[in-house]
């Protein structure tokens, strides 16, 4: 399994379209092959911050996700949306995932 944590911090003008954007985002790809978990928050006291929580099968399943057309379009408009590039920690999971559990 290969896990992240992606902290994203919008440009706050524009951090309802990051939201409609992602929101957009996240049914489709949870149904792509490989995707165990994937979670886009808003923090609560920092509208403005998102938080990105996935969990695929194999970096290669992430390779596949990254390379779809809209995540490529996003990935090359993405500073239109943020204040600074996304600060991502790869996770190690300790237990397997409870989604589907």
């Amino acid at each position: 399994m290969y896990g992240f944590i992606l902290h994203a911090h919008a440009r706050p003008e524009r951090a309802d379209d990051f939201e409609r954007l992602f929101r957009a985002y996240v049914e489709p790809s949870r149904a792509e092959p490989g995707c165990i978990e994937y979670h886009v928050l808003r923090d609560a006291s920092d509208p403005a911050l998102f938080i990105f929580f996935e969990v695929w099968q194999s970096r290669e399943h992430l390779t596949v996700h990254t390379t779809l057309p809209h995540m490529r379009d996003f990935h090359e408009k993405r500073m239109e949306y943020l204040l600074r590039d996304f600060e991502i920690r790869e996770i190690e999971m300790l237990r397997p995932s409870s989604a589907g559990a």
